[in-house]
């Protein structure tokens, strides 16, 4: 298969790509920084285009199979459009260029539940800072991204992991459609259910949730973590 990745740049992107290369695709791996992509294979084809060029987009898009977007961008207390611009852009060209299938990462945090093992500080304080103040704007945007799928005519699913962390493999992890009880996303596992998700149409357009079950981190070690 013939796939477009963007946002490839980041370590959820690069993940994806080198699980697509493996599975023995042909992969457009698209980024703003080329010069600065780790990946080198016969099959993969490295684009330095932005998102929000709507030209660079068009060209990436045509002669493709599928699209997949692991767009990523920190949250910010302005206006964020990163996902719902790139995300148009995208969709525009893959109509124009007869392209159906898209996937897109979107976040947990965009329809925020209490978790069973969250316990007071997560549930009642820590998640709602996260999503109402810190991210207020990022999920905004995410909520947009998802609404624009949701109206159009093409195959979509949205794909919403909880807070993502670093395991070396992909695990057994859990996908289902709606909200999925549990606060951890291991990248490798969030790049091997998008991946997977080209291979049936169970998932056509629905949203769904993956988190990992195995070898999750703490929370004082996941915000160490993330904090590096």
């Amino acid at each position: 298969m013939r796939i477009a990745v963007f946002g490839a740049g980041g370590p959820s992107g690069r993940l994806l790509t080198g699980q697509a290369l493996a599975a023995g695709h042909h992969v457009a791996a698209v980024t703003r920084r080329p010069d600065l992509f780790p990946l080198r294979h016969d099959r993969l084809e490295v684009v330095g285009a932005d998102v929000l060029d709507p030209a660079a987009v068009d060209a990436v898009v045509a002669g493709r199979d599928a699209v997949l977007s692991t767009l990523g961008v920190p949250p910010r207390k302005g206006p964020i459009s990163t996902y719902s611009r790139g995300t148009a852009n995208i969709t525009a060209a893959m109509r124009r260029h007869g392209v159906r299938r898209i996937a897109v990462v979107s976040s947990s945090g965009v329809e925020p539940h209490p978790y069973s093992d969250g316990g007071f500080w997560f549930n009642r304080l820590l998640l709602p800072y996260v999503t109402r103040v810190v991210g207020r704007t990022l999920y905004d945007d995410m909520r947009r991204m998802e609404s624009h799928l949701r109206v159009g005519d093409l195959d979509w699913t949205v794909v919403r992991p909880s807070a993502l962390f670093e395991l070396p493999a992909v695990t057994d992890y859990t996908l289902v459609e709606g909200f999925a009880d549990g606060r951890f996303t291991a990248r490798v596992d969030l790049a091997a259910s998008m991946l997977a998700l080209l291979d049936a149409d169970r998932y056509v357009r629905r949203t769904v949730s993956v988190i990992t079950t195995a070898d999750n981190p703490t929370l004082r070690q996941w915000i160490r973590d993330s904090q590096r």
